[in-house]
């Protein structure tokens, strides 16, 4: 019995240990990915702020039936998927400009009037994002290059590229995005810098 007990303490020691492991190894991956990174820590969490707000705040004031997805880079939005009608599609546009905690600085609005996409559209635009996202570390002629500065979003088979990065790169960026197999169009939408 007393042996029994032993056991059962050293798994729940065990598996509590492996759940911090994963906190720590994620936490180490989050503080990598932020190192790179050339936006501010405090941008990198208004991003995200704005991506699960607003995303929130279409879906309570927006008709149902769309399926949008909101991208935030830098104060940037990219509104991304279908919406019911072409009041939808300017009502959610209207929506993402006067969002101001934190504030939006600038809004591409890429949404197309119809149905939802099918899953497997969506699946295929998944494996696309994965596709682009493993092809732009083959860009190694660029100094300083990091191909996790650039955020890949695909919808529809229509590939875009968001990002702070020189003019090099982003050419290299795109140039690179266009020759994966199943994509459609590359959408650059990157703030410059020098």
């Amino acid at each position: 019995m007393k042996r029994g007990m032993q056991r059962a303490g050293v798994l729940a020691l065990a598996f509590s240990l492996s759940g911090c492991a994963g906190i720590l190894v994620g936490g180490a991956a989050t503080g990598v990915s932020m190192a790179h990174d050339r936006r501010t820590t405090g941008m990198v969490i208004d991003d995200q702020t704005i991506e699960l707000k607003l995303y929130d705040l279409l879906n309570r004031q927006l008709p149902p039936g769309n399926r949008i997805s909101t991208t935030s880079y830098n104060g940037t939005v990219l509104l991304s998927g279908e919406a019911v009608s072409e009041g939808a599609r300017r009502q959610a546009e209207q929506i993402a400009r006067h969002f101001n905690t934190p504030p939006v600085r600038m809004v591409h609005n890429e949404l197309v009037i119809g149905p939802p996409s099918s899953l497997s559209v969506q699946s295929n635009d998944a494996l696309l994002t994965t596709k682009v996202k493993t092809a732009l570390f083959q860009i190694n002629n660029i100094p300083d290059f990091d191909p996790t500065r650039v955020k890949v979003l695909t919808d529809r088979g229509v590939v875009y590229l968001l990002g702070l990065v020189r003019p090099v790169e982003a050419d290299a960026a795109a140039n690179v995005a266009s020759q994966v197999g199943g994509v459609q169009q590359v959408v650059t939408l990157f703030e410059y810098i020098s």
